[in-house]
């Protein structure tokens, strides 16, 4: 009876501790499009932004293992505005005097801004780098890892990718994991 009372006492505790919310600091602050852009021009900063689909499954693994990673979201937080843009969304989108649509395609279909930052090849998940006038740095596509991710937004956002080419980075780069 005694074993039991424990394992009991041991999977509430499991239970409470797992359900404990990730601390604010340690979470990206996401935002529209819209808001980055707008933010940018009155405080100059890079824009991140995760272009993903409801429906793909390496979009949510992406958010629930690296961008919940608190390095990765401190880098995020401090170094870039960063943007949730889902592909799929119906939803206009004006940028430097063009007005993005969504594009039906069958059942589904795509948002011209996610074409436009993708260079018409529409992976999920691709992450996409713009500088602070919006010009593109990078887009990177396909699933990352935050060991692998880290070293990536760090480059890019600490600016080091203006001076240090990416092999004599990763020489001098400190992982914290």
């Amino acid at each position: 009876m005694r074993g039991i009372y424990f394992g009991l006492v041991l999977v509430g505790v499991l239970m409470i501790t797992s359900m404990r919310p990730v601390p604010v600091s340690e979470t990206v602050k996401w935002m529209s499009f819209e808001q980055a852009v707008a933010k940018s021009k009155v405080e100059k900063r890079k824009i991140f932004i995760d272009v993903y689909t409801d429906w793909c499954g390496w979009c949510k693994v992406m958010d629930k293992n690296t961008f919940s990673e608190a390095s990765v979201a401190k880098i995020l937080n401090e170094e870039f505005y960063a943007v949730k843009f889902n592909a799929e969304q119906r939803e206009n989108v004006v940028f430097n005097g063009t007005t993005f649509k969504f594009i039906a395609s069958g059942d589904k279909g795509y948002h011209e801004l996610a074409a436009a930052l993708l260079n018409n090849k529409l992976s999920y998940p691709t992450v996409v780098f713009l500088d602070e006038e919006f010009r593109m740095i990078q887009p990177l596509s396909g699933y990352q890892e935050p060991k692998n991710f880290h070293p990536i937004i760090q480059f890019i956002g600490e600016d080091h990718y203006k001076t240090v080419t990416w092999k004599d980075w990763q020489a001098k780069y400190k992982s914290p994991y």
